[in-house]
Formats: C-alpha cells, sequence, structure tokens
C-alpha cells in the first residue's frame, strides 16, 4: 500500500517524459534503489591518483612539503597492473566479493570501491580511504623492495600530511566525503560535498548536477532527522520539483523565460503555474494588493524551490556568471513573497542564506567563489537542502568568472565520478528505480 495518495511525473533534463504516476515515496532516499546506490557509492569509492604519487615521490614533494634528497625513482603507473591486482588482493574481505577498481587515463587514475564488509564493520565511513590509503602504500612498497628509510616517502606520497594534519592534506587518495571532522554537526556528511565537485560529476550539466546535488542533500535531512513524521512528505516533494523535475516544472519555467526572462518573469510564471495547477488561489484583498491563499503550504514550497532553481538558471545562464546565485536566491524569494503575501523558498531560510552567502562568497569578505561551498558550510547550511542545488546549476552555467573554477579544483572527479552512469545521469537513474 503506497504510503502517500499523490503522485508525480518524472522528466529528465530535455523536457521528456520519464515516468509518470510516481508516488512519492519512490523517490525516497530509504526507498529508490538508484539514490541507495548512489549513496552507497559516494561512501564506499576512492580515487586513486597512481600518476600522482608517481610525480609526488620523484620530485620529493608530498603532502604539502618538498623534501630534497629523498627523492625516489617509481614507475608506479607502467607497473599499475601488479599494483592494483596486489591492492584488490588486500583490500577484498573473501575472494569474489563487491571490490572494484576501475582504471581511468591508461590507469593513472583509479576509482577504488571497498566492500562493504569493511563499512559494515566500522563506525564511519572513514574506513573507505583509510584502507585504501594502506593498501596503495603497501602494494607499492612492495613492488618496488622500498626500504624502511625511504617507505616514509611513499606514504606521504599516498596519505598526505596526515597524522601531521588532521586531514589527508596533500594526499593522491580522496573521496567526496569530508572527514567525519569537518563536519558541522550530525548528518552532515553527504551535504559536505562542495558545488564544485557536483558540477564535474555531472559534467557541468546544470539540471542533472542539480539533481545530484539535491539527492545528497535531502538524504542528508533524512539523516540528521528532518524527514520524520509528516516532515518526510515536505522533503520528498522539495526534493521532487526542484531536484527532479516533477512535473517538467523546472524546465518550463527555463524554457518559458529562457530566451528573455528575468528574474520577475519567473515570478510572474510560477504563479500562474501555481493558479493553473490549484496549489494557490487568489485571497483577500489588501487595498491594491491581492493575496494568495494555499491550503497545501509543503506543496507551495516545493513549487517555490522549483521556481528558484529555474529563476537561477535564467539569470546566472543569460549572464554565464555563478556569483549572481546569492542575489537571485534572495531576490526571486523576496519578489515571490511580495507578489503572493505567501512564504518563498523554505519559509524564508533560503532569504536568510542568500544575504550570508553573498557576503561570504564575493563581497567585502569575498572568501570564494560560490563553487567551494557546500550545504555544511556555516552560512549555507540553514535551509533544508534547496539551496546547494542552485548553486550547483550556477555553477554548471558558469563561463569561467570564478576564480575556483569546477577544472582547478574538481578536474579528477569528471575523470571518476563522472564516467559512472548513477552518478553523471541521476535524473534517469532514479526514475528507472521509481
Amino acid at each position: 500500500m503506497a504510503k502517500y495518495s499523490e503522485t508525480i511525473d518524472l522528466y529528465d533534463d530535455e523536457g521528456k517524459l520519464l515516468k509518470s504516476g510516481v508516488t512519492l515515496e519512490k523517490i525516497s532516499p530509504l526507498v529508490n534503489p538508484a539514490i541507495r546506490k548512489i549513496i552507497d557509492l559516494t561512501k564506499r569509492t576512492i580515487v586513486v591518483n597512481l600518476a600522482g604519487v608517481e610525480k609526488g615521490v620523484k620530485t620529493g614533494k608530498v603532502g604539502k612539503g618538498h623534501i630534497l634528497g629523498r627523492e625516489l625513482n617509481l614507475d608506479v603507473v607502467a607497473n599499475k597492473d601488479a599494483v592494483i591486482s596486489r591492492i584488490k588482493e588486500m583490500l577484498q574481505v573473501e575472494e569474489g566479493d563487491d571490490t572494484e577498481i576501475q582504471e581511468f587515463q591508461g590507469g593513472k587514475l583509479l576509482l577504488v570501491t571497498v566492500p562493504k564488509a569493511r563499512l559494515e564493520a566500522a563506525s564511519t565511513y572513514d574506513a573507505s580511504i583509510t584502507s585504501v590509503a594502506s593498501a596503495t602504500t603497501y602494494a607499492l612498497v612492495d613492488q618496488f623492495n622500498v626500504d624502511a628509510f625511504d617507505a616514509s616517502m611513499v606514504k606521504a606520497a599516498v596519505w598526505g600530511g596526515y597524522p601531521h594534519t588532521m586531514d589527508m592534506v596533500g594526499a593522491n587518495v580522496a573521496s567526496v566525503l569530508s572527514i567525519p571532522q569537518n563536519n558541522e554537526g550530525i548528518g552532515y556528511a553527504l551535504r559536505n560535498i562542495p558545488a564544485n565537485h557536483i558540477v564535474m560529476i555531472t559534467n557541468r550539466n546544470a539540471m542533472q548536477g542539480a539533481a545530484l546535488s539535491s539527492t545528497l542533500e535531502h538524504a542528508g535531512e533524512f539523516e540528521m532527522g528532518m524527514a520524520i513524521g509528516r516532515f518526510e512528505r515536505a522533503q520528498l516533494l522539495a526534493y521532487a520539483y526542484q531536484g527532479l523535475n516533477a512535473n517538467n516544472l523546472v524546465y518550463d519555467l527555463v524554457k518559458q523565460n529562457g530566451a528573455t526572462g528575468t528574474v520577475g518573469t519567473v515570478v510572474q510564471s510560477l504563479v500562474e503555474r501555481g493558479i493553473e495547477d490549484k496549489v494557490i488561489a487568489p485571497g483577500k484583498k489588501g487595498g491594491y494588493f491581492q493575496f494568495y491563499d494555499t491550503k497545501d503550504p509543503m506543496l507551495w514550497n516545493a513549487y517555490a524551490a522549483a521556481g528558484t532553481i529555474a529563476a537561477t538558471m535564467v539569470n546566472c545562464g543569460a549572464g554565464r556568471f555563478a556569483q549572481a546565485v546569492s542575489s537571485t536566491l534572495l531576490y526571486f524569494n523576496d519578489l515571490l513573497e511580495h507578489e503572493t503575501g505567501l512564504p518563498g523558498c523554505d519559509y524564508g531560510r533560503v532569504m536568510g542564506v542568500a544575504v550570508g552567502f553573498s557576503f561570504f562568497s564575493h563581497s567585502i569578505y569575498g572568501g570564494g567563489g560560490p563553487g567551494i561551498f557546500n550545504g555544511n558550510h556555516v552560512v549555507t547550511r540553514h535551509a533544508a537542502g534547496v539551496a546547494i542545488p542552485c548553486v550547483v546549476a550556477a555553477c554548471a552555467l558558469d563561463a569561467g568568472t570564478q576564480m575556483t573554477s569546477p577544472e582547478g579544483t574538481s578536474k579528477v572527479y569528471q575523470d571518476t565520478y563522472g564516467q559512472i552512469d548513477v552518478f553523471n545521469k541521476p535524473i534517469q537513474q532514479i526514475a528507472k528505480g521509481a
């Protein structure tokens, strides 16, 4: 029996119908197999940069340091087959289990999937990166008969600055997840992924990027206890309409306003669509002002979330600049509230995020471009999964105006995760799973 009676139709990033009549629980991270696979692989997959290790030991530049006189001439990539075989042998728990190693760029990059048993026997997802880092170090020491004096250089080339630093700074193994110590609170791990990483994983496709970001953000909301009881429906609706283009709402709004539209015309289009779909209706009048009413605030919030990302795509897409995302988050919702008398996206919290976000990303403070932010950041964490997907969409449409470009911060993720369908085409995969 369906938990929710209402249904949605799922459309792809080209406005084509993928599946109709999908009940809301079918897109829940607790139910949908594609979403669960995304989360599972996010925890279990680690990038190993064999070319980076080779360069590090040959130059003596390991971690964030340069140690002269300790250079090692190891042909790591040329011996990749033996190294990969040894890593897999050490990582697997049983012969033929779900350990997997994929090669990219002729073996210069590896994507290692750690067996589930290692995470089941651990308290956190740390077990993935630590086991891969140790196995890679051991495999290289074995393969090249590195002695006890030089083994520390191999270890530093793989592990980076750890344990001298809390995180693995300068390492040649990487996870899309940050270390748990960097999470702002309970349940933030899946939200602690920079927007630029998602942009590159989805190959700069704004809608696919928004879908992957939204998937991880809302899975994080589930993890931190924000989707219990009646709040579950609120999260699923926002995820469906903003992240998965439910009922083709995002696509329609962008198409309608893409050529000549503005943030203001997206507001107008959203209100018209809300009236047409009977989500809102004219209420009382206050002088010249027409208030609107809704019998379903959760559904209205989902429409507002869809409108917010559509306005982002229209505005940031027109200028090919990511920096406008913070002002779009703010003023789309400010205009929407003034137009309807109803709450903006996430009941005002997106506007709150936008004010701080504009200051931290490029105003007086100027701490960094939007692409390095994530849903765990002290400025952007407050919106319940609906702000960061807009940041991802904006950065995907950016034409190089950020100082911290996706190609500069996250190319390795495109070359590895970006080659896997469940990551680079989440909309289609999630619809299949529904």
